[in-house]
């Protein structure tokens, strides 16, 4: 078995971290979420260094405008991914492991929603993992102040190189996820600072990017 790797050397660091700071709201540490069971052993998030600093940035660009960021999901170990490919088997709404081992499983994908300077979340045209043609960038019903935060957010993100997903509004990619290695670290590891995978093997390495201004979105 391989001597346990720290949780820094894998580039996973707590969203706690982040400055300014962001709200986090971890669903599924509860049973608050489209599976309606605890996912999560505690409400804790981790997030690739890069896409922390990216994170950051958008934080400090919400403020200026009395705004900020919720976090409701960022990385999830493959094992969660392939427990909520197994309920669901829509690929607009949960990544198929067998295809691209998840998104979300890269430590480079967030799922965030705005809130004012009270920390109340700002209407979107739909909830959190709302799997209907509501949650959709393209969705034109709901509200104009819906659709208008829901841009607002958008925009937010692609400025510091995040990539929109369509089918959800919330749901934002850092720009070159797919470079990035596929983790299945459980949380508790991370958490204590052991950042092995399961296995006992070594976690994976990629070549990681720095995100800044001016990247690419698709």
């Amino acid at each position: 078995m391989c001597p346990a790797a720290q949780a820094a050397d894998v580039d996973l660091i707590s969203v706690e971290t982040i400055r300014p700071p962001v709200l986090p709201e971890v669903r599924y540490a509860t049973r608050h979420n489209f599976t309606g069971t605890v996912l999560y052993p505690f409400p804790r998030l981790w997030l690739h260094r890069d896409t922390a600093r990216a994170l950051s940035a958008v934080q400090r660009d919400l403020q200026r405008q009395g705004l900020g960021l919720k976090i409701f999901d960022a990385y999830r170990p493959l094992s969660v991914q392939w427990k909520m490919w197994n309920l669901i088997r829509d690929e607009r709404y949960v990544s198929n492991p067998a295809k691209n081992r998840g998104r979300h499983t890269r430590g480079t994908a967030v799922d965030a929603t705005l809130i004012d300077r009270h920390g109340r979340e700002l209407p979107m045209p739909s909830g959190f993992d709302d799997f209907t043609g509501r949650a959709h960038r393209d969705y034109q019903g709901g509200t104009a102040e819906e659709r208008h935060n829901r841009a607002i957010l958008e925009q937010a993100m692609k400025r510091r190189g995040f990539i929109p997903y369509p089918d959800e509004w919330w749901h934002f990619d850092l720009a070159g996820w797919e470079s990035y290695p596929v983790f299945d670290i459980p949380l508790e590891a991370l958490a204590s600072g052991t950042g092995t995978e399961p296995s006992g093997r070594s976690p994976q390495w990629g070549s990681g990017r720095t995100p800044g201004d001016g990247l690419p979105s698709k």
